[in-house]
This record gives structure tokens, sequence and C-alpha cells, in this order.
């Protein structure tokens, strides 16, 4: 099956490029998004994602303001394009690929509307690669970048709308695609191994730097997966956002630790540790310190990321819209034993010596992690 793609210069494979390099249902194609002004008062998150052999794509926007979270999810049958990306309400446009992207959100009943833009503030850090398989299926096996950037437009709240002004609204953008657990179960028999995951990033805006630190454990705290990277504001339009000339200081090692909040898996505070490698000369020189102070809970699952009924790649119809909202202060919805709650994103206030910015430190804790003290799939921290 053609596509206007394929008269472009990128194929991978033999087929056309409408058709995924293998038949597995989890392969998937997604964008990510977050916003924040530096006082906490709006946080937001935007997402869209493909599920080529489900045949599916969704996306959703949810923002949080006033101490309430507000989400509008939509789901449909994936156009037979991969250069359509829209669904229902949503519409999601490379203006110009690596610099600015276009997220829309048209009319619905749900309280929310937007037209958003991101403009790229740094270079696109490439993460190393995610995989883990569980003998003999592959769990995960997908790539990812992570990006830094402002935005500007207008997000309609109940009414109300927000103008962004682009020297204010920071955030940070990633994109991931090939193979990990979406939509509808595969069946089969289950795993032999208990359910165990921890899964900690934390990209961080400041005037001059931004920094970004992911680490993924097993049970016993050694970790799987771990990258740290600082990298300078773009000094103009001109600069490279990707490729070797490109400004991104990784580091030679990088971690989180952090106490949790009692009868919870969020964090109450973070402390992250960046170590520059032995013959760096860059921005970061000897081992630094980067104190979090959380200032405000977004609950992953208003994307769909545990969501009990707009998980993400599950088939809704050929076009379902709908709408989700509830209080963070002592709703049944925020309960913090319930496992669709334990995924998080906290807006943090960043203290790095003499400088200070804002970024978000994600949480994702399942199952025993003993350095926390979780020996279980679901305890809570302890007081």
């Amino acid at each position: 099956m053609l596509s206007p793609f394929d008269d472009y210069p990128v194929h991978q494979t033999a087929r056309p490029i409408a058709h995924p390099v293998d038949g597995n249902l989890n392969r998937y194609d997604r964008y990510f998004f977050n916003g924040y002004d530096p006082d906490g008062d709006v946080y937001f998150a935007a997402a869209m994602g493909l599920y080529p052999n489900r045949r599916v794509i969704d996306a959703a926007l949810s923002v949080v303001t006033a101490g309430e979270q507000i989400s509008v999810f939509a789901s449909g049958r994936a156009p037979a394009d991969p250069g359509v990306t829209e669904v229902g309400p949503f519409r999601l446009t490379v203006e110009e690929p690596m610099r600015r992207l276009r997220f829309d959100l048209g009319d619905n009943d749900h309280g929310l509307a937007a037209s958003l833009v991101f403009g790229a503030r740094t270079a696109a850090v490439e993460e190393p690669h995610f995989h883990i398989v569980d003998p003999p299926r592959t769990v995960m096996d997908y790539t990812r970048f992570t990006q830094w950037g402002e935005w500007s437009g207008t997000l309609d709240v109940d009414g109300r709308t927000l103008e962004l002004d682009r020297s204010r609204y920071r955030g940070t953008r990633d994109r991931s695609w090939g193979v990990r657990r979406v939509g509808e179960p595969e069946g089969g028999a289950p795993s032999s191994r208990p359910p165990q995951f921890h899964w900690l990033w934390a990209p961080l805006n400041f005037d001059d730097v931004c920094v970004h630190v992911d680490t993924q454990q097993d049970r016993v705290g050694q970790a799987w997966h771990s990258f740290g990277a600082v990298t300078p504001v773009l000094a103009g339009p001109a600069e490279p956002v990707v490729g070797p000339e490109s400004r991104i200081d990784p580091m030679a090692d990088a971690r989180i630790d952090v106490e949790w909040q009692p009868g919870t898996r969020w964090m109450r505070e973070a402390r992250m540790r960046l170590t520059p490698r032995p013959d760096h000369t860059g921005i970061v020189t000897d081992e630094t310190v980067i104190d979090l102070e959380p200032l405000r809970r977004f609950q992953m699952k208003g994307l769909g990321y545990f969501h009990p009924t707009r998980a993400h790649g599950l088939w809704q119809g050929e076009l379902s819209v709908t709408g989700d909202r509830w209080r963070l202060d002592g709703d049944d919805a925020t309960d913090p034993a319930r496992v669709e709650n334990f995924h998080v994103q906290t807006l943090v206030r960043a203290t790095m010596g003499d400088r200070v910015g804002t970024g978000i430190l994600e949480q994702l804790v399942l199952g025993p992690h003993e350095p926390s003290g979780f020996t279980g799939i679901t305890d809570l921290a302890g007081s």
C-alpha cells in the first residue's frame, strides 16, 4: 500500500513506508509534550500515538490548574497515510522537523481547546536504546529522544483563554518508536516473572542549559538503563539540533535519589548527581548536585497511561472522543494506593548551584525496589 511518504528516499525495508517492518502488535510511534509556567500555576501535557499493526491512532490533552486535572481523549482507526497525524478534534503538525511543532485541539464537549506551538530551545538528545526481553518475548525495543522547548499559542480551559508567552512557558517533548506493550493483551501464557518496573525521568529547564537524567532499575537497584546529559540552550536559529555538530554533553554517570512521600509512591523530595567524564571540559566539570522540590503533581493517566478505559492503543471504535476530570486534593480518582495513580510527573523547582530552573521528575515505580524499601507489588512508603 503506497502513501505520499514513498516519494521520499527514507525507506528502511523493501516494503512501502506504510508497512511496518514486522507484524508485532505492540509496534508503536509516539509524540509526547509537556509545558508549564515557572510558578507551577498551569501544567499541561499532550500526546499522540500510532499503532500501525493494531490500525489505531489516539491522542490526548490534559491540563492541571486550580487544583483540578482535565483531560480530553480521542481514538480512532489509523489513516492509511502515516503522514496524516490527526484523530477527531486533535491535529499534530511538524512545521519544521526538530525545531517547531504544532498541537491543536478543536471543538469538543469536554472543556479544553488548544492551539499550541513548541519551539526548540536545545538540540535533540538521543537516549541509549531501550531493550528488554522476557524470554522468548521482546517486551521493549525502542528508540527515544528528548528535547527542551518553549511554548506559544493559546490554551482554553472551561471558557477561559490563556495566552502562552514563549519567554515564560517552557517544557519538554519526547519522541519514541519501536515496540512496547500497548493495546489489548496479546494472550498466551503470562510471564513467570513478578511485575517490577522502576522508572525515573528528569528533564530540567534552566535559563542557559538544560539537563537530562533517566534511570531504570531492577528490584535490587541495579540500573539496566541510565543516562545523563547537559545541553546548552541554542545560540541561534542556525545552530544544528541533530548530528555530530549539535552540542550535547553526555555524563559518565547520573543518578537520582528519591525520598518518598509516606503512604504513596510519589516523591517528597529528590536529589540528582551528575558525574562528568574524566577528560571533560564542558559545562559540568565536577560532580554536580541538583536538588528537586515538588511544586505540582500531574497524573499520567490523564494521557492514557494506566487509564482504566483509555489506555494506549485500545480499539475504541471508528472514532471516540471522551473527557475526564478529577480534583487533585482528595478525589477518589487520585487515591495513591490505586495502581492507575502510580505513574505521575511532578513539576519541580530545580536548584543546581547558582542556577534555579523548572522541570519534571516522572515516576513509575511498580513492584519491589530494595533501595526504596518497597517489597511487594503495590506496597506504599512508610511514615
